[in-house]
């Protein structure tokens, strides 16, 4: 029997809350009696080496066989690096750069970028692990440009990140840093034309932003241009960078690249996969680290709602009615998904649009921007706007539904209270979602609290208004859909179908 059906609100909330205690029971007073397998879903997925195996590495001596590619730990407050820094000027950042800082509205250097900076201008690899809205662009930006200022040279870095919108917001930043010393940058991202990318590499631009598919596909088949004389390498995101979906043409950057240049990786979290750094051509880096695995900012606050499945979306337009004043993220675990709660908010006269992997690239940069300047109040997103997507004005993020890895909840709420600024993050729990939520409290490492602002007669107020455009919806997707078949327009499919049966 549908467990949201024929009780009561109450009873149902009540009986959600019985089974989480239960859940909290049986898991016992400390993480250390966590069941096995709840444990190795996350922690197979997230470990990293620790402080002292960086150390151990370091001050191990290698025989001439061995990789000599280890790490030098730095923690957030040691090292040789500096533990405080007022401004730019003390980390050794030259003057152009830093006014052009001040026109950017950074006053004071963040906690990563005081960490990094230093190391990076003594000419170190850079291993950075900081908590997303940290700033980790400048903590790379900035010496990159300032050892151009130095060596002036055409196609002198290269950045990689893993989704396209990230990528144009890097080369934002470049932009903007560089823009008194007349710096190119050149973005190379798919879903673009490659003969117009192929024009914009054939100038030879200082900085390429690139994902790495698409910058495999120039390399490849792109005459005259290559990277070999690169001076840095740039992976941000890595964890994501080095996943199986991109490991194979990270792979052919790295062989392509110049051996004698710099690498910096930088990510909100460092997976087990951290043991492929080793491997990607760096040479003894430091590992700079203001975070733990799961951590968030201290300016956000964290609450969740428990509610009805088959109220969902009754509950998130009322939340969002209630929340209306706010510029809002809500997060979906499909593209349909997302779609159909886009659409639904527009039937509703909320000013939304939506943003997933199915849209093209100019769809995808039109809807971001509409997003970016005001116009639009709300976004749908899917993962792909969980990563790196700096966008200041952002108050509110909702988990319409709950992600499926916890670090992936790290990055989605990341998107509000970004360098220094205040948030708030809040996530709709149902009762088939108490044990992906109890795994994020898990590695959060502390409870989440529950937010009563929503109550139950304000969102069922807004309930047949819900089902009747969610009705409308469905109606018009299901006849966009039967009416495009495999998205080709009807008389084209025809036509092709006439054509096949005269061949015959």
């Amino acid at each position: 029997m549908d467990p949201s059906g024929g009780v009561s609100k109450e009873d149902l909330l009540t009986r959600l809350k019985h089974k989480k205690a239960k859940a909290n029971r049986q898991a016992g007073p400390t993480d250390n009696t966590r069941p096995e397998k709840r444990r190795k879903t996350d922690a197979d997925n997230t470990h990293q080496l620790g402080t002292s195996d960086y150390n151990d590495l370091t001050h191990h001596e290698a025989s001439p066989t061995e990789d000599t590619s280890h790490s030098e730990a730095v923690s957030g407050s040691g090292g040789a690096a500096m533990s405080s820094a007022e401004s730019f000027e003390e980390l050794g950042v030259c003057p152009e750069l830093c006014e052009a800082c001040r026109a950017l509205g950074w006053v004071r250097p963040t906690k990563i970028q005081v960490k990094a900076i230093p190391w990076a201008l003594k000419g170190r690899d850079i291993i950075g692990l900081a908590e997303t809205g940290s700033g980790k662009t400048g903590a790379f930006a900035l010496p990159i440009l300032q050892s151009l200022l130095d060596q002036p040279q055409r196609v002198y870095g290269v950045v990689l990140a893993p989704t396209r919108e990230l990528c144009v917001q890097i080369a934002e930043q470049f932009q903007a840093l560089g823009a008194s010393i007349a710096l190119e940058v050149a973005v190379v991202v798919g879903g673009l034309d490659m003969v117009t990318q192929a024009m914009a590499l054939s100038r030879k631009p200082h900085i390429i932003v690139a994902s790495p598919g698409r910058l495999v596909d120039h390399l490849e088949n792109t005459k005259g241009f290559h990277i070999r004389c690169i001076k840095y390498l740039v992976m941000d995101e890595a964890d994501r960078l080095l996943s199986m979906d991109f490991e194979e043409p990270l792979n052919k950057i790295i062989q392509a690249a110049s051996g004698d240049r710099r690498t910096y990786l930088f990510s909100a979290t460092m997976t087990s996969k951290v043991s492929k750094l080793q491997r990607a051509s760096l040479t003894k880096p430091v590992k700079v680290e203001v975070s733990t695995k799961y951590e968030t900012v201290s300016t956000l606050v964290q609450s969740y709602m428990f509610i009805p499945f088959k109220y969902k979306h009754t509950y998130l337009v009322a939340l969002l009615k209630h929340l209306e004043a706010y510029v809002t993220m809500v997060f979906a675990a499909t593209c349909l998904g997302a779609q159909r709660t886009a659409l639904l908010l527009r039937k509703l006269a909320f000013p939304a649009i939506c943003l997933h992997g199915k849209m093209s690239q100019s769809q995808r940069l039109g809807a971001l921007n509409h997003f970016k300047s005001g116009a639009k109040k709300v976004l749908v997103v899917t993962e792909v706007g969980s990563r790196g997507l700096d966008i200041p004005s952002v108050d509110v993020v909702v988990n319409m539904d709950i992600p499926t890895a916890s670090k992936d909840y790290i990055h989605r709420v990341g998107r509000t209270a970004r360098a220094g600024r205040t948030g708030r993050a809040i996530t709709l729990v149902t009762q088939y979602d108490i044990e992906p939520f109890q795994r994020i409290e898990h590695a959060l490492g502390h409870k989440l609290e529950e937010t009563t602002e929503v109550h139950e007669d304000m969102a069922m107020a807004h309930h047949e208004r819900v089902l009747e455009a969610l009705r409308e919806v469905d109606s018009e997707m299901h006849s966009t859909s039967s009416g495009s078949g495999s998205g080709k327009p009807a008389h084209k499919s025809r036509k092709k179908r006439h054509q096949k049966g005269g061949a015959k």
